[in-house]
């Protein structure tokens, strides 16, 4: 009996997985794709032309690449700041209205992202702030921070204070109990947090669409081609190059943040 219930599941975990992954196995293909205007399917033939046309014929695509990395890895490191400090606080003191602001934390990544955007607009356009690189920044890292935010603190709740007592009761001050006792019990999680924090602010588009005023993002490029494509493999080509660069991360976060003994002495 319980060989015959096992393969309904294997049956339904196949059809997810593999309705997950067809469409990205297509963007594959059509980037190979000798077909410049349409998706015909199959493709007439087979070519790795695109990629040589991408990376050395095609100059707009580079501003968006460099806009897109600058704005990932200065939102990660304020979300490492901001996400780790905001952890420390709020699994160490306990104060009246913790909890609330808890779910204030979480919820930039629990609205949907229009919502988010749309705020941060309005936000903005009060205060008169110019929409620049630094709004997208601002934007990016309200919801990378929560990604931090929550690895960390999951990290803080699952490591005794006891430690931090006792390095303090022996004479260390602040900054030695930090770099000493706290970094290294909390060093896999803030890795994984920043580079899931990366992944997300590299192919955001949403948010980005309402605070990067005239700039453009690989991903608001990406879109852009989409809508007024002029040749659709290359598309595919830079569609390839944000998901290795966003899957990467991802695999690197899953690695270190999986359930294990070893984890917590790490």
């Amino acid at each position: 009996m319980r060989s015959e219930a096992k393969w309904p599941l294997k049956v339904a975990a196949a059809s997810g997985v593999l309705f997950l992954l067809l469409p990205l196995a297509l963007i594959i293909l059509y980037a190979f794709s000798t077909e410049e205007k349409s998706f015909q399917f199959p493709p007439p033939g087979l070519t790795t032309r695109w990629f040589a046309t991408a990376w050395f014929d095609r100059p707009d695509i580079w501003p968006p690449l460099y806009l897109s990395l600058k704005v990932a890895l200065i939102s990660t490191l304020l979300a490492i700041i901001l996400g780790t400090c905001a952890a420390a606080a709020l699994s160490r003191a306990k104060f009246f209205g913790r909890n609330a602001l808890s779910l204030l934390f979480i919820l930039p990544i629990a609205l949907p992202g229009i919502i988010t955007g749309m705020a941060l607009r309005s936000a903005f356009d009060i205060m008169f702030i110019s929409f620049s690189t630094w709004t997208i920044i601002l934007g990016h890292t309200t919801f990378c921070m929560v990604v931090v935010y929550n690895n960390v603190l999951a990290r803080f709740r699952r490591n005794s204070a006891e430690m931090v007592e006792a390095s303090m009761d022996l004479g260390a001050t602040g900054v030695q109990t930090f770099r000493y006792i706290v970094l290294p019990q909390i060093a896999t999680a803030l890795l994984a947090g920043g580079m899931l924090a990366f992944a997300l602010s590299f192919d955001e588009v949403i948010v980005t669409t309402f605070t990067a005023g005239q700039q453009t993002t690989l991903p608001i490029w990406i879109y852009g081609e989409l809508r007024h494509p002029t040749i659709r493999p290359i598309t595919n080509v830079v569609a390839i190059f944000v998901i290795a660069v966003t899957l990467v991360p991802i695999l690197f976060a899953y690695y270190f943040t999986r359930e294990s003994e070893q984890t917590p002495r790490a």
